[in-house]
């Protein structure tokens, strides 16, 4: 588990240009505080807010959000509908703000299990928002890195099989052009809250040679200075890429 610094500082250096954070620890932050799972989400929301605008303001190229994966949905039916009934508002409610701030919206996951007002929402949202030039938001809703691989896997299979592409001239670039985050900076850095470290089956491809970073403060906490300390720490790194010093 990463160190922090209690006196760390936003570094003067440039951002990592791509962060994808794994927002966990709505559900003990309100449990913590006797309150219902609802209003750890509904905070969760704010601290969303946040960490987008302090990214923007950074200067962040990419910001990648896991809101919830695949494997939530098999959570209790309650919690699952609390949680669309949740993105349906943010993606009501949010969208005008997005633009005000020049910020581009991208949304990754199987999308098929929702509803078809939550579908359409979604994609008016990217519609909206796609001529804008800062910070591209990619929200990861019912998202699973393996998931992500396997539909890349069978529309490179097709490609494959119907000549548009030969099977010699597959390698790994090919590949990561048909993967969710197709045409996006690599992930430089990934934040994963709550205290717990594992990947929780995100970003799989994408995360080869990223940095890791895990912190112990719970998502709806986690804020500017929060995010300032893992980039501080990001930047204290030596990425190596899989090669030793010097080479």
């Amino acid at each position: 588990m990463s160190s922090k610094k209690d006196n760390a500082k936003p570094t003067n250096s440039a951002p990592p240009q791509h962060i994808a954070i794994i927002m966990d620890g709505n559900g003990r932050w309100a449990k913590s505080k006797g309150l219902p799972r609802s209003s750890g989400h509904q905070k969760g929301v704010q601290a969303v807010r946040k960490i987008v605008k302090h990214s923007a303001m950074l200067g962040v190229n990419t910001l990648t959000l896991f809101a919830f994966s695949s494997e939530n949905m098999k959570r209790p039916n309650e919690e699952v509908g609390l949680l669309f009934k949740l993105f349906l508002s943010v993606l009501k409610t949010e969208t005008k703000k997005l633009k005000e701030n020049n910020i581009k919206l991208k949304i990754i996951g199987d999308l098929s299990v929702f509803t078809p007002e939550i579908i359409a929402l979604a994609n008016e949202a990217e519609s909206a928002l796609q001529n804008n030039t800062g910070l591209t938001l990619v929200i990861a809703a019912n998202y699973g890195g393996q998931w992500d691989i396997t539909e890349a896997a069978k529309r490179i299979a097709k490609d494959a099989s119907n000549g548009a592409i030969k099977l010699e001239n597959i390698d790994a670039p090919m590949f990561g052009k048909y993967t969710s985050l197709s045409g996006l900076p690599k992930v430089d850095l990934l934040i994963r809250t709550s205290g717990e470290v594992r990947l929780s089956n995100f970003l799989l491809w994408d995360i080869a040679y990223s940095e890791f970073y895990f912190c112990n403060t719970l998502w709806p906490d986690f804020n500017e200075k929060s995010l300032d300390e893992a980039i501080e720490n990001f930047h204290n790194r030596d990425r190596r890429f899989g090669q030793r010093n010097g080479e």
